[in-house]
């Protein structure tokens, strides 16, 4: 019910995602059309972008909220990824087609006019593109939507470029410089440029189930603060995400005389405090390995009453040591 209710909202923002950038793709083109400016039509190309990715995020998004079925027992989550991958590739197609634009107006410059009107248009839609980029960005870390994500960066990257083509548009209103418009251009495709490929490796990274370290670091960090004493050890532990939706995989030792009701006590409890700190939008699947004579050493449990060897010391578990193989323990 979680996934459903986090996939609706997901869709939600995403409209307004695709809503604001028909709008403001719009407002550039008068702002172009107004301006005669290159600078100015280096932001419209890129908002091309952003209604062509808006529409292909919002579906992507309306799969990934698709329930599991027998032909994606994982669900759809996918999507978002594949998404995200295009979104980045448009933004790169976009930040070298703003470059080329910008040497031909080098090469063939051309006057401007109206810069007034085209600053004020164009201030309105930076604006504006913050505003629902933070929107977004906000509801997709929530959700774990990397689509969310992509498209809210998206969003703020344009209102970053379309800043700085203010300030060229203001220097060239002083100065008289004309040039100064495919200078501003081409400085600002390099940005949109390394904004696309930081979004495309992104969701390479997802598609390829790239571990997250970030991710397992606070994982850990939690797991480690909130320790149990029949936690002995930890292995093998697996996070992949499936768009807002992250599944979980470890091994979990447990003291070898539990039975299986008090076994699967300490996974609750794990899953528990997992679901607290991540959300609710969890999948964990654990499973226990007997402790073996060995694993007194490193054994928290104080009133053990078969304990064969005295405790040494604590093991904190590291990205090194819980996402090997220990069979059945340290």
């Amino acid at each position: 019910m979680l996934v459903l209710n986090s996939g609706r909202e997901n869709l939600r923002i995403q409209k307004l995602v695709v809503t604001v950038a028909v709008v403001l793709f719009i407002i550039k083109i008068v702002a172009f059309w107004v301006t005669q400016s290159v600078a100015i039509l280096t932001d419209a190309l890129e908002s091309t972008v952003n209604v062509i990715a808006g529409f292909i995020g919002l579906y992507s998004l309306y799969v990934a909220a698709k329930p599991r079925d027998e032909n994606h027992p994982y669900g759809h989550g996918k999507a978002e990824f594949l998404s995200a991958a295009v979104e980045g590739t448009l933004i790169l197609i976009a930040g070298m087609v703003i470059i080329y634009e910008s040497i031909d107006n080098f090469i063939h410059p051309h006057a401007l006019q109206k810069l007034d009107q085209g600053i004020i248009l164009v201030a309105a839609t930076a604006v504006i593109n913050f505003v629902v980029g933070y929107i977004s960005i906000k509801k997709g870390t929530k959700n774990n939507s990397l689509a969310l994500i992509a498209s809210g960066k998206h969003l703020q990257s344009d209102t970053y470029s379309t800043l700085g083509i203010i300030l060229g548009l203001v220097l060239i209103r002083l100065t008289k410089l004309t040039y100064l418009d495919s200078v501003t251009a081409i400085i600002f495709a390099f940005i949109i440029i390394y904004t696309g490929y930081r979004i495309l490796r992104h969701s390479l990274a997802g598609i390829m189930d790239e571990a997250d370290r970030e991710l397992l670091l606070k994982m850990l960090a939690v797991l480690n603060a909130n320790r149990r004493e029949n936690w002995i050890d930890l292995h093998n532990l697996r996070v992949i995400k499936y768009g807002g939706q992250l599944h979980i995989d470890c091994h979990l030792t447990v003291p070898w005389y539990l039975n299986v009701v008090e076994a699967h006590k300490e996974v609750e409890e794990l899953g528990k405090l997992i679901k607290r700190e991540f959300g609710n939008v969890i999948e964990l699947f654990v499973h226990t390995d007997p402790c073996l004579d060995f694993s007194c050493s490193i054994c928290l449990k104080a009133d053990c009453s078969v304990r064969k060897r005295p405790f040494e010391k604590q093991i904190e578990w590291t990205l090194q040591n819980v996402l090997a193989d220990k069979k059945h323990s340290l």
